[in-house]
């Protein structure tokens, strides 16, 4: 991180250490990424952090369908700490390897679970045409229900802004395990119509 000064934990102010504090003391269990960036704005910091604790740990969808939302995402905003962070969650999570490296090299996998295959046709649509299409949609409703379909806008929503605050402030992969390869056109990620 070369963008904006490291704090060190004894000089957060009363209310970044209650915001640090919650987070330490919460499912993530430690401040790194966006967190390092947002805890000198602890309000934005406190808001976030209570989105991203739903939208990663309390949404209606099931991990294995949470981590290849956020995959797509990461992998959309090319952002490489965001993506050594996820993907081997959602290789735990269950997602194939072979699917994860294909989201890496920014071409459309083919699941055999049509669940898997809306989420991911769902979050890169939204990600890159900034929309989705009416089928997609419709699929992803008849299939998940509305209140999947609502957390995987908000996943992809949270997500940009985890990414996008990543690239800003760059933050690099810390690890070689999961490359992530420059691409120019994420269009092999869609859907041929």
């Amino acid at each position: 991180m070369n963008k904006i000064k490291e704090w060190k934990v004894e000089e957060l102010s009363a209310e970044q250490r209650r915001v640090y504090d919650d987070i330490i003391n919460g499912p993530r269990g430690n401040v790194i990424g966006p967190f390092k960036v947002w805890l000198n704005n602890p309000n934005l910091a406190k808001h976030a952090q209570s989105l991203g604790a739903y939208v990663r740990f309390e949404s209606n969808l099931p991990e294995s369908l949470s981590e290849l939302s956020i995959i797509t995402t990461g992998r959309c905003w090319s952002s490489e700490f965001e993506w050594e962070q996820h993907a081997p969650l959602a290789l735990n999570a269950g997602v194939k390897l072979k699917y994860i490296q294909q989201i890496a090299n920014a071409v459309r996998p083919i699941f055999n679970d049509e669940r898997l295959q809306i989420v991911f046709d769902f979050s890169a649509q939204l990600n890159i045409l900034k929309l989705v299409s009416d089928d997609i949609y419709k699929r992803a409703l008849d299939v998940l229900g509305t209140k999947c379909v609502i957390d995987i806008v908000a996943i992809c929503g949270y997500y940009s802004l985890v990414s996008m605050t990543l690239n800003v402030f760059k933050f690099k992969s810390n690890t070689n395990d999961w490359p992530l390869p420059k691409v120019e056109n994420l269009n092999k990620m869609l859907l041929k119509v």
